[in-house]
């Protein structure tokens, strides 16, 4: 059914347009090629995704640093396979992390696509937990700017999504009304329950099928918003 009266759509970046998994995959497997040969990618990755999902949870929340983040998902993860490494070896892996992640870019299907589709008939955003100056480049290299008049991110607003500040930040920026706003993301907590309880309504993206009650809009492929817009 579609949704009438939306004139901005708000989308996350990471999980949601840009393949965070993939792209960080093929990041730490260069990484790990000239520095640390001996890691088996898909062991450091099975281990890393969830430690990082983890850290990500407690960075939303204010629990844990920017630098803590960094280093705690990489600590963890080697932990977890018993690898020996020195903290100035995590830290140089997670600077060079965050200088290659946005180098490579690989977007979830169907993304340019929809956004062709979107593009002219709805003004379009992000709203990003992630760090300005990464995100910033991950979007002009994934050649996504063009479509987005706005793009707000955690350092801007100050407060990281579900954090009611961040949405209200990014609906004045885009000069957008709530009634008539909708926000598309990967995750139920920061993106649908964070729109939904500051008055936008909102779109779960998954493409694993998740039971999140009728009463979530729910997703499994970018083009399946042609449904609702």
């Amino acid at each position: 059914m579609k949704i009438d009266n939306i004139k901005d759509v708000f989308f996350d970046l990471d999980h949601t347009l840009w393949d965070f998994d993939k792209n960080s995959e093929i990041t730490f497997e260069n990484i790990f090629r000239r520095n640390h040969p001996t890691v088996e990618i898909k062991s450091f990755i099975d281990q890393y995704i969830p430690i990082n999902q983890a850290c990500w949870k407690l960075y939303q929340y204010d629990k844990i640093t920017h630098q803590e983040l960094r280093y705690n998902r990489l600590k963890q993860s080697f932990d977890a396979l018993n690898y020996i490494i020195s903290d100035k070896e995590i830290d140089l892996i997670a600077d060079e992390y965050i200088a290659y992640l946005p180098d490579n870019n690989h977007l979830f299907d169907g993304t340019f696509e929809v956004l062709d589709y979107l593009n002219g008939k709805y003004n379009l955003h992000i709203i990003t937990n992630g760090f300005a100056d990464v995100q910033t480049r991950k979007i002009s290299n994934a050649q996504l700017s063009s479509y987005f008049n706005t793009v707000t991110n955690s350092e801007m607003a100050g407060v990281k999504k579900p954090n009611p500040i961040i949405f209200e930040y990014a609906l004045d920026l885009a000069k957008a009304k709530k009634e008539h706003s909708i926000m598309i993301g990967d995750s139920l907590d920061a993106d649908v329950q964070g729109a939904l309880d500051c008055g936008l309504d909102a779109i779960f993206f998954s493409e694993i099928a998740n039971p999140v009650g009728n009463d979530i809009k729910q997703i499994n492929h970018l083009l399946e918003l042609k449904k609702y817009l």
